[in-house]
């Protein structure tokens, strides 16, 4: 068994954030995540992260990784399937049976790509159905695409797929209005290349070896047809799994962890941070201000002090 005063699961703003600020505090912490950078990666153009100029989500994230390594902490790649209080600490396994102990954990797992429950889903994906415009936008030059959301990320993926080069792009929603910023959506009318096909929901994804086709209803009428493409994007936002920590935390209607403000969930010695908790508006700056926070309350709990220092000062 692998032990740390502190394992912090996730590696993406909240979870590199809360490494950087234990490494700080000279707590022997450790990484335990399936990526570097989270759901930050697929954003193209981060434009509003204060003190940094407009950059690639992942390029920012690297540089928290750099960050996070340069104070110490330890990254290893791998999926935590169970957390169990033990003792006066915790043990986490991994999906490949390894297990690490701890003082303190800080859930930071971010959340993944919500499902369509719909045939074809399971069969297609990465044959064709991809959860990620930013990524896979560049193999799509010169083909049809849909895009199924109506959200930020729907609406910045049907742009980012017409920048690539696609040929057409269909935009999906089962309403007639998008949820996302005026600003996105007032492009995509004006684009020439996306067909805005609302009130649609999505029935089926058909195809051989790779997709060639989606079935949608609408939602109105019920009246269905089959849509002749190349690759579809799902854009419909993420789910947190909290299977690793259910019954052992308290877990919201929206499955999400529960925190109070200082990040504490309701098991001491726990905290949580970023998108994986009930903390509203998932941001990055957001997240990494949480993460921060946790850290913080995380190194109080381990180390028994009752209060954090500042860690500037002024200059006379």
């Amino acid at each position: 068994m692998k032990q740390y005063d502190v394992v912090i699961v996730g590696a993406g703003a909240a979870g590199m954030t809360a490494a950087i600020y234990s490494g700080r505090k000279n707590l022997k912490t450790v990484v335990i995540s399936v990526d570097i950078g989270g759901q930050s990666n697929l954003t193209n153009h981060i434009e509003n992260y204060p003190g940094v100029e407009a950059m690639a989500g992942a390029e920012l994230m690297q540089k928290f990784y750099s960050k996070a390594k340069s104070f110490g902490a330890e990254f290893v790649a791998g999926k935590v399937v169970k957390v169990e209080k033990e003792g006066n600490g915790f043990k986490l396994t991994l999906s490949n049976n390894d297990v690490y102990s701890a003082k303190g954990v800080i859930l930071a797992f971010g959340a993944v790509p919500r499902e369509l429950g719909i045939p074809g889903e399971a069969k297609f994906l990465g044959r064709g159905l991809s959860t990620c415009a930013t990524c896979d936008a560049p193999l799509y030059k010169n083909k049809v695409v849909a895009v199924i959301g109506g959200g930020n990320s729907a609406v910045e993926g049907a742009l980012e797929l017409v920048h690539a080069g696609a040929k057409q792009v269909y935009l999906i929603h089962r309403r007639n209005e998008f949820r996302g910023d005026e600003v996105s959506v007032e492009k995509i009318k004006t684009e020439k290349l996306i067909t805005i096909t609302t009130p649609y929901v999505p029935v089926e994804i058909v195809g051989d070896k790779f997709v060639t086709g989606l079935k949608i209803k609408n939602a109105e009428t019920n009246e269905e047809k089959l849509l002749t493409l190349n690759g579809v994007f799902k854009e419909i936002g993420y789910a947190v799994d909290v299977s690793s920590v259910k019954g052992l935390v308290n877990i919201n209607e929206k499955n999400e962890v529960v925190i109070d403000s200082g990040n504490k969930t309701s098991v001491p010695g726990i905290f949580a941070a970023g998108d994986a908790t009930s903390v509203p508006f998932k941001q990055t700056v957001i997240s990494a201000g949480e993460g921060a926070k946790a850290a913080l309350e995380c190194y109080k709990f381990v180390t028994g002090a009752k209060t954090v220092g500042i860690d500037w000062e002024k200059k006379k």
